[in-house]
């Protein structure tokens, strides 16, 4: 299953489109059935994140939390966990690169899965990002 939750109202988001793409990204990185949810947040929402599991207070672009099982739940559920997107440091990333705000979007959900599936780019010697350039050619983005 895959939720998406608006918690932003800045920007329309059209959640149709982002479960069918992430479906597509989970598919790509062979985790078709799994179960992730997408939040779209504000500046202010990822900067209190930030601040509470990171130590930095400043607002990022995406966070990734992956999910931790419970003693009462069963080895064979499939949730990934929760990515966790500034819309509004997304359109800003967006105009900066020359993209549209749907492209950095996919790109922050393929680069936040890609988390969740345990790559770390601070520590991976470039592995985590050959492996997302090769993915974002596998999805158009």
């Amino acid at each position: 299953m895959i939720d998406i939750i608006n918690r932003q109202r800045r920007h329309r988001l059209n959640a149709r489109h982002w479960r069918e793409f992430t479906a597509e990204a989970l598919n790509a990185v062979k985790l078709k059935s799994s179960d992730v949810s997408i939040v779209f947040v504000n500046d202010a929402a990822i900067r209190k994140l930030n601040k509470q599991f990171r130590g930095k207070d400043y607002p990022t672009d995406v966070l990734s939390f992956p999910h931790q099982a419970e003693t009462f739940e069963s080895k064979a559920q499939n949730a990934l966990g929760e990515i966790v997107i500034s819309v509004d440091r997304a359109a800003k990333q967006a105009k900066e690169n020359r993209l549209d705000l749907t492209n950095e979007i996919e790109q922050l959900i393929l680069h936040g899965l890609l988390h969740l599936c345990g790559y770390d780019h601070e520590t991976d010697n470039g592995e985590m990002n050959r492996l997302e350039l090769k993915l974002r050619k596998k999805l158009g983005i």
